[in-house]
């Protein structure tokens, strides 16, 4: 048993100890290339470090912005070796060939060439699957076509009559079925609508579609939203594509959020949704910030995804055109990784003072789920701080408040102990109960039902320790939260569950 609590307290502290999951995006003009360097060393100097999680440019590229594997020409060529393939007669290489290059082809930009290349992977789809006998899989590929294009004619040099009889059923089937209205809305105005590659409109739309699943990607200028499938089905299927958001998203040559200006509360949201959509637990915000004269500000701001809130911020000086110092750079991800600053690492001060942020207008926090425009007066002179400062040794948050976070993790987890050794004994109780003579009682000589009993008695004396002390760890910790008031995130997370296979309690954070 006391090699089980020192388990229990060993995971516990490693799960404390464990760093969470990070991505590191810049911010401001995108195409600029001094920022993308500048934010591309922040992030390999973070990644070097032991134990850091940190998703990859190519990770991030592959969620949001999937490449395909070649070009429309590529592609086009890999579409006529599969129709070889028909013609000779080899239905199920040329199945899969089809299969595999309009996977690619919902990955290429939008428009007129994407959209012919996915009629033609369609249509030679309804031909082959014909040919092996699959009749409603044809039918489905001639759907996918005449759904957006109901005007498509086939060649009759090209296609024999049964095959244009198939798909003249087909066209004459779809005119007849039940429709479903298609509302797209974008928070950009007057937005092109693409489905499969087709354009259809333009925002707001309201489009009657089949029933059926499409590819739905939403343009404005150089603004491209997230791809998205959409299932239209009943009798309406509204969409609403935030393209102000996923439009300032972009993935070359390093992850980054446009911005015009780069300390707004509006991308801080941004950059806290773009972390909720990619799963991680905090993002850390890179951006270059120009002087009136002379070096600029390299300034890193650390968001946590859950709580929607700032956690930390700091930045140094760089000189135009070069290379952060490898000193202040590693010092820099020092801080936003531990919060202990260097004194070449300016911190912002209790009013949210540095050299590179702008006042805001509104304090209110960070919303995860919206996008709201704030306003901004123009920067601090430079004179406000141009020295690098020590931050401020005051912590983030107050030591009664760390407390009660520690007494409620502590009380969590002899909770989830004192399941851990319910779960124990009553394998114990249901060994005990198979000993029992006829009367309920143990008989006399039989040394291993006592002994199970008397294990049963330790570990209920066990479970009873474990409650009471549960109980007053929370209680204590109540006390102390509810006397220390933060707007700080809780640095403690707490975990427990049990279930008749076994119980788990978890402590993580940092102290």
């Amino acid at each position: 048993m006391h090699k089980l609590l020192i388990w229990t307290v060993f995971i516990l502290s490693f799960v404390a100890q464990a760093a969470p999951r990070r991505l590191v995006v810049a911010s401001g003009e995108c195409k600029d290339a001094e920022l993308s360097s500048q934010a591309r060393a922040f992030h390999e100097t973070l990644k070097a470090r032991q134990e850091q999680d940190v998703m990859t440019p190519a990770a991030f590229s592959e969620r949001l912005f999937p490449a395909p594997s070649g070009s429309f020409e590529d592609l086009q060529r890999q579409l006529d070796a599969a129709q070889d393939q028909f013609y000779e007669a080899r239905y199920a290489k040329a199945e899969q060939a089809i299969n595999d290059a309009l996977k690619e082809i919902s990955r290429l930009p939008v428009g007129d060439s994407h959209w012919q290349l996915f009629s033609n992977a369609q249509m030679l789809h309804g031909l082959n699957y014909r040919s092996m006998g699959k009749v409603k899989e044809s039918d489905n590929a001639f759907r996918n076509v005449l759904r957006l294009k109901p005007q498509h004619k086939l060649d009759p040099a090209l296609y024999a009559p049964s095959i244009r009889q198939a798909f003249e059923k087909v066209r004459t089937e779809l005119a007849k079925a039940k429709k479903v209205k298609l509302t797209v809305k974008s928070t950009l105005p007057v937005s092109d609508v693409y489905l499969d590659g087709l354009k259809v409109g333009q925002t707001p739309l309201s489009l009657d579609v089949v029933a059926g699943t499409y590819d739905i990607t939403v343009v404005k200028g150089s603004a491209v939203s997230f791809p998205r499938q959409i299932q239209a089905q009943g009798t309406d299927t509204p969409v609403l594509v935030d393209l102000a958001y996923e439009g300032s998203v972009a993935f070359t040559p390093f992850p980054c959020l446009a911005s015009s200006d780069k300390a707004d509360e509006r991308t801080l949201s941004h950059a806290v949704r773009l972390g909720g959509t990619l799963g991680v637990e905090e993002v850390i915000v890179v951006r270059l910030e120009p002087a009136s004269s002379g070096p600029k500000w390299l300034a890193a701001t650390v968001l946590n995804v859950e709580g929607g809130q700032k956690v930390r911020e700091g930045g140094f000086k760089t000189q135009p055109g070069l290379d952060a110092p490898r000193d202040a750079l590693a010092a820099l991800v020092d801080f936003v990784t531990t919060g202990n600053a260097t004194p070449n690492i300016v911190v912002p001060n209790t009013n949210g003072n540095a050299p590179w942020i702008q006042q805001p207008s509104s304090d209110a926090p960070l919303a995860s789920n919206s996008s709201p425009d704030v306003s901004a007066p123009d920067r601090l002179p430079e004179g406000v701080l141009s020295s690098p400062a020590r931050p401020d040794p005051s912590p983030s948050t107050p030591t009664m408040r760390v407390a009660s976070y520690v007494a409620l993790g502590a009380g969590a987890a002899a909770l989830g102990g004192a399941g851990v050794v319910r779960l124990m004994a009553q394998k114990d109780l249901d060994s005990l109960e198979e000993r029992l003579n006829a009367s309920g009682r143990i008989n006399a000589g039989d040394t291993e039902a006592i002994a199970l009993r008397d294990s049963l008695a330790s570990k209920g004396n066990l479970i009873t320790g474990l409650l009471i002390g549960s109980g007053a760890a929370i209680a204590t910790g109540g006390v102390l939260y509810f006397l220390s008031p933060s707007n700080a995130p809780p640095p403690v997370n707490v975990g427990v569950s049990a279930s008749p296979g076994g119980a788990s309690a978890s402590l993580s954070g940092s102290f």
